[in-house]
């Protein structure tokens, strides 16, 4: 019974994690009704999610400040093999998502997925605080959900990177307009199992929150030059 009871609790904290990600966009109206905003620039559109993340990001360190602190030490105690792990794990996850994009894209010739169409529209509409945003601040959002959350919930090893990873996956590929294009979700999620496998080898959230950070980065700047 106290095994359950702590099971359910900690699902129940994942679920609020998850739904706190999933409803901070709201917080977008809170200038747009301060500030009586009527039209929706897409360089409005941009700052505005800026503005949620930011303030999502603040609410997610707060949180887990203290978890944060030990994870820090960790990360910084074993630098070099944390380094290590990051660059061996993204390589991985960054090989399985070029594999599964080219063997999507030859069999389905489905061009780009509708997530990255929608960035890369961001990226045009205002690329400095895109780079921002997408770059530096989504990025430690996601690991902190997705990771940090997760890992806290699930304790076993391969459920947690392969639920991590999976929903990881799903979550980008939302806005497919066909579900053909759901199968872009596999890309993302053989990152996704990356990062995870990666926060469970270096015991730190630091880990995959600066391989996804420089991955975001580099994509965004290239998508500017």
């Amino acid at each position: 019974m106290k095994f359950k009871k702590k099971t359910l609790k900690r699902l129940g904290k994942l679920l609020g994690m998850f739904l706190l990600f999933e409803l901070s966009g709201y917080l977008q109206l809170i200038p747009v009704a301060l500030l009586k905003i009527n039209k929706i620039t897409p360089q409005l559109e941009v700052l505005l999610g800026c503005f949620s993340n930011l303030i999502l990001l603040m609410i997610l360190f707060f949180m887990y400040r203290i978890d944060l602190r030990r994870e820090w030490k960790n990360f910084t105690k074993n630098l070099n093999y944390s380094m290590d792990s990051c660059f061996k794990y993204w390589c991985i996850g960054l090989a399985g998502m070029l594999v599964a994009n080219i063997i999507i894209g030859s069999f389905l010739n489905l061009g780009q997925a509708e997530n990255e169409e929608l960035v890369q529209g961001m990226i045009v509409a205002l690329p400095s605080v895109m780079l921002l945003n997408a770059g530096i601040v989504a990025p430690i959002i996601e690991e902190l959900i997705f990771r940090k959350a997760f890992r806290d919930a699930i304790k076993g090893k391969w459920p947690f990177i392969l639920i991590s990873g999976l929903v990881f996956g799903l979550m980008h590929v939302l806005v497919a307009t066909t579900w053909a294009e759901v199968l872009f979700f596999i890309p993302y999620a053989s990152l996704g199992c990356a990062f995870a496998y990666m926060y469970y080898d270096t015991d730190s959230v630091f880990a995959p929150m600066l391989a996804h950070l420089f991955h975001n980065t580099v994509l965004i700047i290239f998508s500017i030059i």
